[in-house]
């Protein structure tokens, strides 16, 4: 199902004073400036989640390659059984320790780690064996060793534990969460690390530089979540020499389970923004269950003369990947939108393959890279928070199947041929993308562990030479050009 929310004639007797919220550029180039979440949305209202102690949330683990796990120390961990699931009666069978039997064993932290990942990987191997006594016994063993790790390694294994265990038994993932709880967890994960303000500033950046010299411009994003992407784009424009474009924004977003109007509340806030800073703005918010629900019809296109458009998409087109037509039919659609430019921000990584194992592998490789990246996050309430984010796709990845299983992350080179095949040409992203996300990385925590690399035009950002999120830009064929160099 579709509705839609209309903001074509903003009334700008509901300014609110304030403090204003964006800075001037220094310079004549206009170039985007990061702007924190916190700035423009305020956190006082959001529910305050509960949530595994940071010290017991997941663990990282690296199988093949050598990683950077940090050490921390915290409180005590909890049982496992508040942990994961609890097994049938029948485990005690199996051989599984109860938290008044087992052995009390002092092992050499470093041992017991790989210990954790051979536990890991055998319980993956006897999951697709479809051995689930064998797979009971070890991922209770995996709870065991995960409490002697500290830090990543704990909470990544943890989270992969968990995850097996809801597929051994069948518990297949909570209900789907509440909206403004994952609004919450995306807006912790924002401020933690540099990953969604990575994936925002290099698309902004290249539909900033697709818009230049147009007189209206329109973005169609198909990840609207809380409208956080735009208003340094919307700075950015108002900053033109020339003045700023008449500015239209199409929003997407999944609907709320409580009914609420939240992409409106977004339209409000970036409204105001945009009152703020003199930019001509027009807002229309789509809720919809699907991308593949979209149609070019709905959305109110202008001619190519007189209105310029670009598509954006952050981390959304890999759950289209469960029904092959449905990223068909998005594809289609944005073909007949005949934008200036379409920009992809996708997770650097393989978990869409058939065999259950490779999965298993690739994605406990990512997921350690990227706990491990957190570890140097200053606030402890947004790392928490963040990887209870990461938690969830975690458990998405290992324990789903079928049309459940929408965290299907593919690599560059995959989404290269999709969309080559789709009758869309890729765009280099400019220098200036590049020495600007270089810079915000500065900004973070750990910020050294952190790269950026150009790859054939695409923006990789990762840890420790680790790629972990891609962003590329693409047009038409007919329409091939390149971002400014």
């Amino acid at each position: 199902t579709l509705t839609t929310l209309d903001f074509d004639n903003i009334n700008r007797k509901h300014q609110k004073s304030g403090q204003q919220i964006f800075e001037e550029a220094s310079c004549s180039d206009y170039d985007l400036k990061a702007i924190p979440g916190k700035a423009i949305y305020s956190q006082n209202t959001q529910p305050q989640p509960q949530t595994h102690d940071s010290s017991s949330s997941s663990t990282p683990t690296n199988v093949k390659s050598e990683k950077r796990f940090k050490s921390t120390s915290g409180p005590p961990s909890p049982s496992p059984s508040d942990i994961f699931p609890p097994p049938p009666p029948a485990a005690a069978s199996y051989g599984i320790p109860t938290d008044s039997t087992r052995p009390v064993v002092l092992v050499d932290s470093q041992e017991n780690g790989i210990r954790l990942v051979h536990a890991l990987m055998a319980c993956a191997e006897a999951v697709q064996q479809n051995n689930l006594n064998l797979a009971e016994a070890l991922v209770k063993q995996i709870g065991f060793l995960a409490i002697s790790q500290a830090g990543a390694m704990r909470k990544v294994a943890t989270y992969f534990a968990e995850a097996l265990a809801r597929r051994i038994y069948r518990f297949y993932p909570q209900n789907p969460l509440d909206h403004s709880f994952s609004d919450v967890l995306h807006m912790h994960f924002y401020e933690t690390c540099p990953y969604l303000k990575f994936a925002h500033f290099t698309a902004n950046q290249a539909i900033l530089e697709a818009f230049e010299g147009k007189k209206r411009v329109h973005v169609i994003d198909f990840s609207m979540n809380q409208g956080m992407q735009w208003p340094a784009l919307m700075q950015a424009l108002a900053l033109r020499v020339g003045g700023p474009p008449a500015f239209r924004l199409t929003g997407i977003g999944p609907p709320s389970h409580d009914n609420s109007d939240h992409l409106q509340e977004v339209g409000w806030k970036l409204a105001q923004f945009a009152e703020k800073i003199h930019v001509e703005f027009e807002y229309r918010g789509f809720v919809a269950n699907s991308l593949a629900d979209l149609d070019a019809s709905m959305l109110d296109l202008r001619p190519s003369e007189v209105e310029a458009v670009a598509v954006n998409s952050v981390f959304e087109l890999h759950k289209l990947l469960a029904r092959p037509a449905a990223i068909d039919k998005v594809f289609s659609v944005v073909k007949q939108m005949k934008p200036e430019l379409v920009t992809i921000v996708e997770q650097e990584a393989n978990h869409n393959g058939p065999v259950f194992l490779d999965r298993f592998t690739e994605s406990l490789h990512y997921y350690s890279t990227l706990f491990d990246s957190l570890e140097g996050s200053v606030s402890s309430q947004d790392k928490v928070m963040s990887e209870v984010y990461l938690g969830k796709q975690i458990c998405n990845v290992v324990a789903c199947e079928g049309v459940d299983r929408i965290e299907r992350h593919e690599s560059l080179t995959q989404w290269r041929n999709r969309l080559s095949t789709a009758g869309f040409s890729p765009v280099h992203l400019g220098s200036n993308a590049f020495k600007q996300a270089s810079m915000l990385l500065a900004l973070f925590a750990g910020g050294d562990g952190y790269g950026v690399e150009e790859n054939n035009g695409c923006l990789m950002l990762g840890w420790h030479n680790r790629p972990l999120i891609t962003t590329s830009a693409w047009k038409l064929t007919n329409k091939t050009t390149a971002i400014s160099q």
